[in-house]
């Protein structure tokens, strides 16, 4: 069975990599409770980590390599194309040249980040009060001014609410008293954004 050339962004593998490691990560937060003992809270998979290694060879080995540093000098997240992981969208995170050059033989390791956030700038405010990047406006008697409260989610953290928002963790914390353990939040807690 012949497998797919990899591909990223405008760069096609002449041949695929030689070794391929998929590394699967979930995020999960330890609180400390009496008596020694701890509670874990899983806070959602994290992304997905594609580490490889390859080599070039031939009269053009590092013309090949360079082209490929050429994409991983280019900033942003693109499509990669892998022959046997599912087509995602990734940051290339790393490469490295592993030993010294010859004029044909380049030994070269890389790693790619799966990017699953989807976001792409054009995240609304939205009245239903439920899900990620949808907040609830909601007037308070004591202010004219409206206020936002975010319904959290499974996999929040008051760290990205706050970036999603684009204000201050602190900030964040202050407008929000009723929360006495900020590394503590549950799926249906409100937090109103300053």
């Amino acid at each position: 069975m012949r497998l797919a050339a990899m591909r990223y962004k405008n760069y096609t593998w002449p041949h695929n990599p030689e070794t391929f490691t998929v590394e699967y990560r979930r995020q999960v937060a330890a609180h400390r409770i009496p008596y020694g003992r701890c509670v874990l809270q899983e806070l959602g998979t994290a992304y997905r980590v594609l580490r490889g290694e390859g080599t070039f060879a031939g009269a053009n080995a590092y013309r090949e390599f360079q082209a490929l540093a050429d994409v991983f000098a280019q900033s942003g997240p693109g499509t990669l194309i892998h022959p046997v992981w599912k087509t995602e969208r990734a940051y290339f995170v790393s490469l490295t040249l592993r030993e010294e050059p010859r004029p044909d033989y380049v030994r070269y390791t890389f790693e790619f980040w799966e990017d699953w956030s989807g976001y792409d700038g054009s995240l609304k405010v939205s009245d239903d009060g439920r899900g990620g990047a949808q907040a609830a406006p909601q007037t308070t008697a004591q202010s004219a001014k409206t206020q936002t409260t975010y319904v959290v989610r499974k996999g929040d953290t008051l760290w990205a609410i706050a970036k999603r928002y684009g204000v201050t963790l602190s900030d964040l914390i202050a407008a929000n008293p009723q929360i006495k353990n900020p590394n503590l939040i549950y799926p249906g807690n409100e937090v109103k954004i300053p």
